[in-house]
């Protein structure tokens, strides 16, 4: 396997042969980054998932723009970050308040 400093990593094959790849990966050195080329068994290679979210967000926006276009209405596609939850008041009434107490360490096995 590759170096544990690899594991995880996103790189770009750069050569083939018939049982390894050829990655370059950038690895962080300090303050500054170095390409590295890292050659690779084909076992520890899998297909990068980042760019699954991205292309399914392409296709329902294109759908939506159709729809929108359809309808002559307006249609704002921007991502949004994750907004602050509704506020909510909890309630005490079948709701009591209860006392706990850690539980004392046993060492019996």
């Amino acid at each position: 396997m590759p170096h544990k400093i690899y594991h995880g990593k996103t790189g770009v094959i750069y050569n083939v042969t018939k049982s390894s790849v050829g990655v370059i990966i950038y690895k962080r050195v300090g303050n500054r980054y170095i390409e590295k080329r890292v050659n690779v068994r084909i076992e520890h290679i899998s297909l990068s998932r980042s760019r699954e979210d991205f292309l399914k967000r392409v296709k329902s926006n294109a759908e939506a723009k159709r729809k929108a276009k359809a309808d002559g209405t307006h249609l704002f596609l921007k991502r949004q970050p994750a907004m602050p939850r509704d506020a909510r008041t909890v309630s005490t009434q079948d709701n009591l308040p209860e006392s706990i107490a850690p539980i004392a360490y046993d060492t019996h096995i």
